[in-house]
């Protein structure tokens, strides 16, 4: 199955092909971004397609990166993806961007502990254990203080290697033998991470498809104050 991925939770606006059946990346692009999302990512989408002399209509599927992250890049991937999947009959998965940071770093044996920013002293983590081959996940997504997850990760995990936007601080602060950082390659979102966790998702009807957030948005925020008020 040819497996479109699409990534567009942070800075990096990134596209893949992957071939499921020859385990090969056909074509991928990622660039590190300051135009708006909805901008860059079909072009990009595009330009995957041709290198890799391929058609829309070969896909089987499409993955996206549904969240955390970036709530206006998420819209945008996830919208991007059901146009997409609505116009060519094809069924697609939304993967959380954690794990697709996880599988960003699949070769290593051992934790991996995805690191994102949220706001504030606040992180969206997720911990993963890497047989080098595939990633099992062994925590629950969470937003919490980066304090907390220095403590969790001495006391329930021990050893790590740190990925995504939050771990290069993270590692600087909480400076410990037990962590290793990920290379620059591995720490931000990729659509390559994002195909390898989608290739073992079942797929689903595009309406199916939705954003997760992990925390709630400005509006909902808003609302809550007035009502509580």
């Amino acid at each position: 199955m040819l497996l479109l991925g699409i990534d567009t939770s942070g800075k990096n606006a990134s596209a893949a092909l992957f071939d499921s059946e020859s385990e090969l990346f056909l074509a991928q692009s990622t660039v590190y971004t300051q135009k708006t999302h909805s901008q860059v990512i079909m072009p990009m989408v595009k330009d995957v397609m041709a290198q890799a002399g391929k058609e829309l209509s070969d896909l089987g599927g499409i993955a996206v990166a549904n969240g955390p992250g970036s709530y206006t890049g998420l819209r945008i991937g996830v919208a991007a993806v059901k146009a997409l999947s609505f116009g060519l009959g094809v069924k697609c998965c939304g993967v959380s961007t954690l794990l697709g940071l996880a599988c960003n770093n699949l070769a290593y044996k051992g934790n991996i502990c995805a690191i994102m920013k949220a706001r504030g002293e606040l992180v969206y983590t997720c911990t993963y254990k890497s047989d080098g081959f595939c990633v099992e996940q062994i925590g629950e997504e969470r937003i919490i203080s980066r304090d907390e997850l220095a403590e969790d990760l001495a006391l329930n995990i021990g050893g790590a290697m740190l990925c995504g936007d939050g771990a290069a601080d993270f590692y600087n602060s909480y400076s410990s033998p037990s962590f290793v950082i990920a290379p620059p390659q591995g720490r931000l979102q990729t659509a390559m991470g994002v195909c390898l966790a989608g290739v073992s998702r079942k797929l689903i009807e595009p309406e199916a498809l939705e954003v997760s957030y992990l925390q709630k948005v400005k509006a909902e925020k808003d609302l809550e104050e007035k009502i509580n008020k």
